[in-house]
């Protein structure tokens, strides 16, 4: 989260500067979701060495690289005196289905793809520090989604094929030269259009368990295909974001109690983990009760923020007992640590 690889011309000072400069401008697209336009934030930009912590040279293929750690803290504490929301560590894996249209030939990539596209996004994801899998199309894949399925952008068939990778949202990604383009084109009729070699759009999912819950976007038209699809995800970034962006304005007490903490050992864990929740400032342990451990969250942003972010968790589990009151009451959330 904190951390990026850019591309340096050399080790002389003038390119390492310019290269910390680079990698604080990813760190801030990266924790803050999108790119950010405020006074503080081009201040922290051009005084780039308060915020860095450590460097080093690195050699990727024939690139020299500068791989560059920057102070957590210091950052957080930059957007929440910009009056900006952080995007927290919990952040949702994307199941990415890519078609690709050439002509009257259509064709699912996979990770593993000769296509270039794959390199594209994966790019992306480590760029805007968003999860991001591609099907491996083996025997599984093949047998449980069609290629008709993929492009027509069905979302039941889609959401079953795509539980194997534990995605918690989904998108179906189509990129054409033939007919996506001449149907914008034509629905259009705009001359300039048809000069266009290209068209991507997508659908997103973020509720797979819901084939209603699918939200689809316009198309993209052009020439680059890495620029259409920077610009797609780029839009498929943005929505997912706003379900976990935490405000830094608003402050607020919440409690929760965890379930299954039977040591010393577990107990520091689970404080450990929930103080290092972007979402939480302070963690106060309140009660004990058996192996249930009540604890008082000081939040950044609202509840709801950090109950989308702990959905995304493997180590801390809602448990929801319908028979613990009557609906409509107040009832402090329970989570069970460790696998059930």
């Amino acid at each position: 989260m904190y951390s990026a690889k850019v591309a340096v011309a050399s080790q002389s000072n003038d390119d390492r500067n310019l290269a910390l400069k680079n990698a604080l401008r990813a760190i801030l697209v990266k924790v803050g979701g999108k790119e950010i336009e405020h006074p503080l934030i081009s201040q922290a930009i051009n005084n780039y060495n308060k915020y860095v912590t450590q460097y080093q040279y690195i050699r990727s293929g024939h690139k020299v690289l500068l791989n560059v750690s920057f102070d957590e803290d210091k950052i957080n504490q930059l957007f929440k005196e910009s009056d900006l929301a952080i995007w927290g560590r919990l952040r949702p894996q994307v199941m990415v289905w890519l078609v690709e249209e050439d002509g009257f030939d259509r064709t699912i990539i996979s990770s593993s793809s000769n296509s270039l596209l794959p390199t594209v996004i994966n790019d992306f994801s480590q760029l805007r520090g968003l999860p991001i899998v591609m099907p491996i199309m083996d025997l599984t894949d093949v047998t449980a989604l069609s290629l008709t399925d993929v492009w027509g952008r069905f979302s039941q068939p889609v959401a079953q094929a795509s539980a194997r990778y534990m995605a918690e949202a989904v998108v179906v990604v189509r990129v054409s030269n033939s007919s996506l383009v001449a149907t914008e084109a034509n629905k259009e009729d705009c001359p300039l259009c048809k000069s266009d070699s290209l068209a991507v759009d997508w659908s997103l999912m973020t509720d797979v368990q819901s084939e209603h819950a699918q939200i689809f976007s316009e198309q993209y038209l052009g020439d680059n295909v890495d620029e259409l699809l920077i610009a797609a995800f780029a839009d498929i970034t943005d929505i997912i974001y706003q379900q976990y962006a935490l405000s830094t304005t608003n402050s607020n007490e919440f409690e929760i109690d965890v379930a299954n903490i039977a040591s010393l050992i577990d107990l520091i864990a689970v404080t450990d983990f929930l103080e290092e929740l972007s979402a939480v400032q302070s963690v106060q342990l309140v009660s004990v009760k058996g192996t249930n451990r009540r604890f008082k969250l000081s939040l950044i942003g609202s509840q709801q923020a950090l109950i989308a972010s702990l959905k995304l968790s493997e180590q801390l589990n809602r448990y929801v007992d319908p028979l613990a009151a009557p609906e409509g009451t107040e009832q402090v959330p329970v989570f069970y640590w460790g696998k059930k």
